[in-house]
This record gives C-alpha cells, sequence and structure tokens, in this order.
C-alpha cells in the first residue's frame, strides 16, 4: 500500500483498510485545519489504486471495511469511483461497508443520479464536516457552502440512501459566538435529520489562518467549561429523530456517547454535573488531546 502525507480517517473506521484515492484536500482553505495544507489535491491514477487493492487482497485477506482517503475524496470523478468501488467488492468476498469523507461541495456537485449510482454501487457511509450551522462563521472559516447549501447537500446524501455521519467543532464561536453557533448548528442538523453526529473540539494549530488571529488578539479560544456549556446548548436544541451521537474524539475534553433523542436527557445531565463542579481533574488534559 502506498499513502503521500499524514493519513487522517474518522474514529470509527479504526479498523479499516484506508485507502488513498485522491491526495489532499480540493478546497483546502478552512482556516482551522492543517490537516492538509502540505498538499496539493489530485486524484490518483486508477491503476495505482488497483494495484493498491490487489496489494492488499494478497497480504490481507478478509478486509470487512474500506475507508477512503484523503481530505474529500467524494470529489473523485463518478466513473472512476464506480471503477473503485466495484474492484474492492470483487477483491475483499466479505466486505461490509466503504466509507468516504466529503464536503458540502462534493455533494453539491454530484447529481442525483450519480450519488444514486454510487449507493447502489456500495458506497455505505459519507462522514461530511459541517463544522456550524451559523452563516456568519461559515464565512468566517471559509467552509465554502452557504448554511442553505449545507442542508441541501445533506437532504441530497439522505435522499439517496446514503447513510451520513456529520461532524461539527465546538469552540468555532468563542465565547463571543457561542449560543449562535450551538443554536444554528442544531437547527440545521434538525434539517437533515444525520444518522450519526460527531462532535469534535476546536484545537489551534500552528501555520493555520486561525492560529495567527489567536496570536494577534483576534480570537479567544473557549475554556474547557465554556466548551461543556456549549455542547449542552446545542444538545438542547437538536431534535433528531434516531442519530448515533458520539463526542470521544481525541480533541474532547468530556468524552461522551449515546443515541438521540433516547439518551438526550442523560447527557444534559452528565454535561451540567460536570460543568458546575468546576472540577477540571474529570475532563482531558490538554496533553492528551489531539487531531
Amino acid at each position: 500500500m502506498r499513502y503521500e502525507g499524514a493519513i487522517y480517517r474518522p474514529p470509527s473506521e479504526a479498523k479499516s483498510l484506508i485507502l488513498q484515492i485522491t491526495i489532499g484536500c480540493s478546497h483546502n482553505r478552512c482556516t482551522f485545519c492543517v490537516a492538509f495544507m502540505d498538499k496539493k489535491y489530485r486524484e490518483r491514477e486508477l491503476g495505482e489504486i488497483e494495484a493498491d487493492i490487489n496489494e492488499a487482497a494478497r497480504s490481507l485477506g478478509g478486509v470487512r471495511r474500506v475507508f477512503l482517503a484523503d481530505g474529500n475524496a467524494l470529489a473523485m470523478q463518478t466513473e472512476k469511483l464506480l471503477a473503485v468501488l466495484k474492484k474492492l467488492y470483487s477483491a475483499f468476498a466479505n466486505m461490509e461497508r466503504i466509507g468516504i469523507y466529503a464536503s458540502p461541495q462534493d455533494l453539491l456537485e454530484k447529481s442525483e443520479d450519480e450519488l444514486e449510482k454510487i449507493k447502489k454501487a456500495g458506497l455505505g457511509i459519507v462522514y461530511l464536516g459541517v463544522e456550524t450551522g451559523n452563516e456568519e462563521l461559515l464565512n468566517w472559516i471559509r467552509k465554502g457552502a452557504t448554511r442553505d447549501e449545507i442542508i441541501e447537500a445533506g437532504l441530497r446524501a439522505r435522499k439517496a440512501g446514503l447513510v451520513l455521519s456529520i461532524t461539527v467543532i465546538n469552540g468555532l464561536g468563542g465565547a463571543a459566538k457561542m449560543e449562535a453557533h450551538a443554536r444554528d448548528t442544531a437547527t440545521l442538523l434538525n434539517k437533515i435529520d444525520p444518522e450519526y453526529l460527531g462532535l469534535l473540539t476546536l484545537m489551534v494549530c500552528d501555520g493555520t489562518p486561525i492560529a495567527r488571529q489567536v496570536e494577534k488578539g483576534e480570537f479567544a479560544v473557549p475554556g474547557q467549561l465554556e466548551i461543556l456549556k456549549e455542547i449542552e446548548m446545542m444538545l438542547q436544541h437538536l431534535e433528531l429523530s434516531n442519530c448515533v451521537f458520539r463526542a470521544n474524539h481525541a480533541s474532547n475534553y468530556l468524552p461522551l456517547r449515546g443515541t438521540l433523542p433516547g439518551d438526550k436527557e442523560k447527557l444534559l445531565n452528565i454535561l451540567e454535573k460536570v460543568r458546575l463542579s468546576g472540577d477540571l481533574r474529570q475532563l482531558r488534559p490538554e496533553y492528551l488531546r489531539g487531531l
């Protein structure tokens, strides 16, 4: 298997074979993101990808899950992506699921017919980075999509039958925009109603535009207890029908997991209890947090 640069995958893909079908991120302008700063986006040649699949089939055998990297591999040309999916299912007889990262732009640029073909070809789950539902913050972080466009993108994925896992980032609004970030993100999520929701917590990485804003005093990163309050507010506004909820990424201060709406009150009680205690020893220390 050949990999170029650092490789990122969702926590739920820890046991998956990671297949790098694109390099970098086609947008690569988000002010908080350091992941693909050193890569220029391109699609790998189909022959190279198929050679990697053949190698994995020989050496690994019973692969059941595959995750397609890099940052937004759904941007790949549809016919090429369909060929990759076909090759994977022919190489691994016990395949259960194939996952992929996507941006809102990727879902909007694919036609409904293309998305349905990709679903029929066996793509199982799409990981969509939403980050925030607040229009002002989306513009500030240079997400490249408006609130309405993100909602449309999510609904297009759902309509095509693709399982949707959405990630948002707590702390993006700082203290000043905390309430707006929490409320607007929750109402956006309510409109899409994803099957999975993952919360990350902002980490300011050297070399990013947001790091320079912090250095200049133009942005103040919320404290640990403020982050817990923001998550509380977001949960209070969430009205999802049946969603697996996770806030157990390495960036999170307080690991949380449950199913919404069933575990909503339990999660709120945990957050309130820890926050009101003021005991930071119950939270993940900064040196253990990671991307």
